[in-house]
């Protein structure tokens, strides 16, 4: 039994991520599989692994997470297994789990390389279908990470951008760009320096106090608000504010406490 997510820059236009889900369900037909995201920006490693750490907490304990955004498919990339906080992760070792492992420490990791475990025959260039859905599955089962092979100590772990105290303020960067044009940040709620009177400065335009709610302000507004997430977003109210401001990730956010 089980659930396994699913997240990929696939899109919904090719027959990929059904083509997964059949060969999971061929493994396991009791299996739960849920879709997290198919729209990751094409071959974006980054923002996969954002995507990744902010949402698995949000599922049960022993689920399974299949991430594959895999510029490096067919090379001598290798493909991994892991555990981390209750949870497992099926993925290419691109740097794709740098973000869960920044926050977790990382149980156990293994190379996915034991070919009983395959769909054969392998594809030079759909990975996975052929060797990350067959272990999501079989790891659901009950198949233990050592089965699938020996064990990792040096994953692809990627930099992760952290604020840093510059001059009396505060300063972080645009990590993520969701669906509505919010600017979401690595500026965590309880780092905002003065709060609800925190300074926000990006990309020339400065934005004074906190927001509650998109409902304070006016439609079309710049506003500062603390997003689901937990951390400062950049919006426009009933617009966009990557649009409005042209900037996205890597942009730098300064914030500052009142005057």
């Amino acid at each position: 039994m089980g659930t396994i997510t699913l997240l990929t820059d696939f899109g919904r236009d090719d027959v990929y991520v059904g083509v997964m889900k059949g060969v999971i369900d061929a493994i396991n037909p009791n299996a739960t599989i849920i879709d997290l995201c198919h729209e990751v920006p094409r071959y974006d490693v980054r923002e996969a692994g954002y995507m990744l750490a902010e949402s698995f907490g949000y599922f049960a304990e022993g689920s399974i997470h299949v991430a594959v955004v895999d510029p490096g498919v067919g090379s001598g990339r290798r493909a991994i297994a892991a555990r981390a906080a209750g949870h497992c992760f099926v993925l290419p070792d691109n740097g794709l789990v740098s973000f869960v492992a920044a926050r977790h420490w990382l149980d156990e990791i293994v190379l996915l390389e034991n070919e009983a475990y395959f769909r054969k025959p392998v594809s030079r260039t759909f990975h996975g279908r052929d060797i990350f859905a067959p272990a999501a599955a079989h790891i659901s089962l009950g198949v233990p990470l050592r089965e699938f092979g020996p064990a990792v100590s040096d994953p692809v772990i990627s930099p992760i951008p952290t604020p840093r105290a510059e001059d009396g303020k505060l300063v972080g960067e645009v990590i993520h760009v969701d669906h509505f044009g919010n600017l979401v940040t690595n500026i965590a709620e309880w780092d905002v320096p003065g709060r609800g009177d925190v300074r926000v400065r990006i990309a020339g335009a400065g934005i004074i106090g906190l927001k509650q709610t998109y409902a304070e302000a006016r439609p079309g507004e710049l506003i500062v608000i603390i997003g689901s997430f937990g951390t400062l977003e950049i919006s426009v109210v009933s617009g966009s504010a990557a649009d409005a401001l042209a900037v996205g990730v890597g942009t730098v956010v300064e914030a500052l406490g009142p005057k």
